[in-house]
């Protein structure tokens, strides 16, 4: 008989410890990691800034034509620069993230492709060996038959020559 130690609702297995922190929340660093590239890639774009360009285009000529009353950021406009602030704020590291991200990625890049560089350069060393064991191989049977050939006409000439055959 095998016992299971569950929890209240009956489906949690209370004998395998909880992945997270103790207090139930949980931070995926790959998730944001995703979500700053993401980000960061739409910040990075001339949509973007084309629509940011329009936005403000409109913020202030609203908040410069519009009849009294109507205003919600009078000349200085304080609130636009709070929320370029508060933009530059969050944005800066998101893309400092996202670009150490990309630069880790590199890095395994370029370690992947040094290794295979390594292999590649084995693999070609191994066979310049070969071919070169191969032309010594291919040279020196042309000197033997060479030889044989050059044996075999003197041991015919030998023969030619001896009258006790």
């Amino acid at each position: 008989m095998r016992f299971e130690l569950r929890g209240r609702g009956g489906g949690e297995n209370l004998s395998v410890p909880r992945a997270g922190d103790r207090f139930g929340s949980y931070y995926d660093p790959e998730g944001f990691g995703r979500f700053s590239e993401r980000i960061a890639h739409t910040i990075g774009t001339a949509k973007f800034l084309v629509i940011q360009t329009v936005a403000v285009i409109v913020w202030v000529s609203w908040n410069m034509v519009a009849p009294d009353g109507w205003q919600f950021d009078a000349f200085p406009f304080i609130l636009l620069n709070l929320a370029f602030s508060t933009q530059a704020a969050y944005a800066a590291p998101l893309i400092l993230l996202a670009e150490t991200r990309q630069a880790d990625r590199d890095r395994s890049e370029a370690s992947e492709d040094r290794r295979r560089s390594a292999e590649v350069k084995a693999d070609l060393d191994y066979l310049a060996r070969e071919l070169a064991s191969l032309r010594i191989r291919v040279a020196d049977s042309a000197d033997i038959a060479r030889i044989e050939s050059k044996l075999d006409r003197l041991l015919a000439h030998m023969d030619d020559r001896d009258p006790g055959s």
